[in-house]
């Protein structure tokens, strides 16, 4: 896309700086948001959004949040969002266990493309095969309240632990579903990872030298 107007071209380097100072990455998402929902809309939802996604991430850590983004990425069909989550995954990952885990972010990204049931089982299997089954609830839970959203018959109210949970599973549902209908609509290019992490370029040299070796 080619942005002309004054107001689209503030929005997104504002959004790509948001994006840079996070990731260290002018994120080829924000060009396509800026165009299809304006600036107001873009810089708004942004607002809105993202701190609830930073206090998720907080909470239950980079692995299961990335790891459910991915997820739901690869089951609306966005290429994009599912390949900068994988990557931030990872690296993650591979940070923390020292060996690359089953799926890589080009494996998880194609995902979509497959027939719910195939994606379904292919993220759960290298949950397993990764060392990583307790993590398998989750993912289920989150199919499942995907699911309800879906079928518009979702109820996110809460208050207690687990709902406390449910809630924040909403809520990545949410924002994914529209970051995705994005992407989608733009055919949005991928990039790097979603995460500070992709700030590591000795970490990100070290893990494609693995993935290469493995």
């Amino acid at each position: 896309m080619s942005v002309t107007n004054v107001g689209d071209k503030a929005a997104i380097k504002t959004l790509q700086a948001v994006s840079g100072g996070l990731w260290n990455l002018k994120a080829n998402l924000m060009v396509d948001i800026v165009d299809q929902h304006g600036p107001a809309r873009s810089l708004g939802w942004f607002a809105t959004n993202m701190p609830k996604y930073e206090r998720i991430l907080k909470r239950w850590g980079p692995l299961r949040t990335h790891y459910l983004a991915s997820v739901i990425s690869a089951l609306n069909g966005c290429g994009y969002c599912t390949y900068g989550h994988a990557y931030a995954f990872n690296l993650h990952f591979f940070d923390r266990q020292g060996r690359v885990f089953p799926l890589d972010e080009e494996q998880m990204m194609n995902a979509g493309s497959l027939d719910r049931h195939s994606i379904v089982s292919l993220f759960q299997s290298a949950l397993n095969a990764g060392g990583m089954s307790e993590e398998i609830p989750w993912v289920e839970r989150t199919i499942e309240l995907y699911d309800s959203r879906v079928a518009n018959t979702a109820h996110a109210e809460a208050d207690d632990a687990g709902e406390a949970d449910d809630k924040a599973i909403f809520h990545l549902v949410d924002m994914f579903a529209w970051l995705n209908a994005c992407g989608i609509q733009g055919g949005t290019e991928p990039d790097e990872a979603h995460d500070p992490i992709n700030k590591n370029t000795e970490l990100r040299t070290r893990y494609e030298t693995a993935r290469q070796n493995n």
